[in-house]
């Protein structure tokens, strides 16, 4: 029986400078790396358009675009969205530390470059991604709905389950992207803010109710994992909403009324404002006849339990 070769890890070196591109070159060849080459961003992208790097040693100062802005681009796309990219810059102040890492770097090494750090922080980074693969490799077998999103609701990666429920719900809208609305980035800053203790976890997608969103963790600094959940209807039956004069807005309010609901949990289930279920709740009152909450959820539970 024959033992396939390992497969050797493509690096690509994106870098104005010949020194630095010929000193890494031959480091990574020695190292049993395949080693692709750029003289600058747009080089880069045009090389990514033909093969995925395995990992990115990134100049973070370059004519024409920089390094920081090439990093951007290069997370933007999903295919390359979890392929580490090391930044490398003989500039050594903060900020610029804090902008290689905000524009999706994974870590910053100062020149002049030291051979065996650069090495040793290419083979934990390497480690790092095969070990996020084969978890998010796990996650697809195991059927889970789940899916990643960063700070401006870009979605980073889903499980093929999630994917397809994203898929068909924004497909039913006339959107090409999942990328989470306005309110749900509200929602998704609003728990990310409490550390995961706020009262209000779920929310649901606009436009579909039962299609609700979980907040599950931070991954890393700007990747934030989130569950998909298909839960029953738990509108009033249709015959009873026109039994009680209800429209069917109103309906679906008064029925997340009788789960206990707040106000604001269910504006973020039915993708309305606050201020829009309290009007809501104004003519559902006077509708049915009574003065508060716990009458009109009374009047529900009845309405339910006639219909089964």
């Amino acid at each position: 029986m024959s033992i396939e070769p390992k497969k050797r890890d493509v690096a690509l070196v994106v870098d104005d400078s010949p020194e630095t591109l010929r000193l890494l070159t031959d480091a990574l060849d020695g190292a049993g790396m395949t080693v692709m080459v750029a003289l600058d961003g747009a080089a880069a992208m045009r090389i990514v358009d033909q093969i995925t790097p395995d990992i990115v040693l990134l100049d973070a100062v370059m004519p024409g675009m920089d390094g920081f802005e090439t990093c951007r681009r290069l997370k933007s796309d999903a295919g390359l969205a979890n392929v580490p990219v090391i930044f490398m810059t003989g500039l050594a102040e903060t900020e610029h530390i804090v902008r290689g890492l905000e524009a999706g770097g994974v870590d910053y090494v100062a020149k002049p470059i030291v051979i065996e750090e650069m090495l040793a922080r290419i083979r934990v980074h390497l480690s790092n991604a095969r070990l996020t693969q084969s978890a998010r490799a796990a996650l697809d077998v195991s059927g889970r709905f789940l899916f990643a999103v960063n700070r401006e609701g870009k979605v980073l990666w889903a499980t093929p389950q999630a994917h397809r429920l994203l898929s068909d719900h924004y497909s039913a809208q006339g959107r090409e992207d999942a990328d989470l609305p306005t309110s749900l980035l509200q929602w998704l800053e609003q728990v990310r803010r409490s550390k995961g203790n706020s009262k209000s976890q779920a929310a649901a997608l606009p436009g579909n109710p039962q299609l609700r969103i979980y907040y599950m963790g931070e991954l890393a600094p700007n990747e934030f994992l989130l569950r998909l959940s298909k839960e029953a209807g738990t509108s009033l039956p249709p015959e009873f909403s026109s039994e009680l004069g209800l429209t069917s807005r109103e309906g679906e309010v008064l029925a997340w009324l009788s789960k206990g609901k707040t106000n604001r949990d269910i504006a973020q289930i039915l993708g309305l404002s606050p201020r829009t279920v309290d009007k809501h709740l104004e003519q559902i009152y006077a509708k049915l006849g009574v003065e508060n909450r716990t009458a009109a959820a009374a009047v529900a539970v009845n309405a339910t339990r006639r219909s089964s």
